[in-house]
């Protein structure tokens, strides 16, 4: 089989918590089946990169967000987008351990790369 990857931008975070959940299950789900996850937090979803952000959140009958953070960081790589960063003014040294800051150029060059798909919640 040939080797795939998914790229993920999350849009949503506590503003619309079943599409925020949804992409993060997604993720979790495709890097615990071996497929190389890449998972870009954006807009809402970017105080998901905050220590402690993740425990806040709350939808009844779905999995806790900072297992689903661990189990894609497990395998895969979570990005925080560099306007939206800024936008909250988080920084690198704001963010938890394994959380790259990168912008659009490197979104796009993942999502342009063979093999790969992308989806955006």
């Amino acid at each position: 089989m040939a080797h795939r990857k998914l790229v993920i931008k999350v849009t949503a975070g506590a503003d619309a918590p079943e599409r925020c959940s949804q992409a993060f299950t997604v993720a979790s789900v495709a890097a615990a089946s071996g497929t190389e996850v890449s998972l870009w937090l954006t807009g809402e979803s970017a105080w998901f990169a905050l220590p402690g952000r993740a425990a806040e959140f709350e939808l009844p009958h779905a999995a806790p967000l900072p297992d689903l953070m661990a189990a894609i960081q497990a395998s895969g790589r979570i990005t925080l987008c560099t306007q939206c960063a800024a936008r909250r003014d988080i920084e690198e040294k704001d963010v938890l351990d394994g959380v790259r800051i990168a912008g659009a150029q490197l979104f796009v060059s993942e999502i342009m790369a063979e093999d790969v798909q992308a989806l955006v919640y």
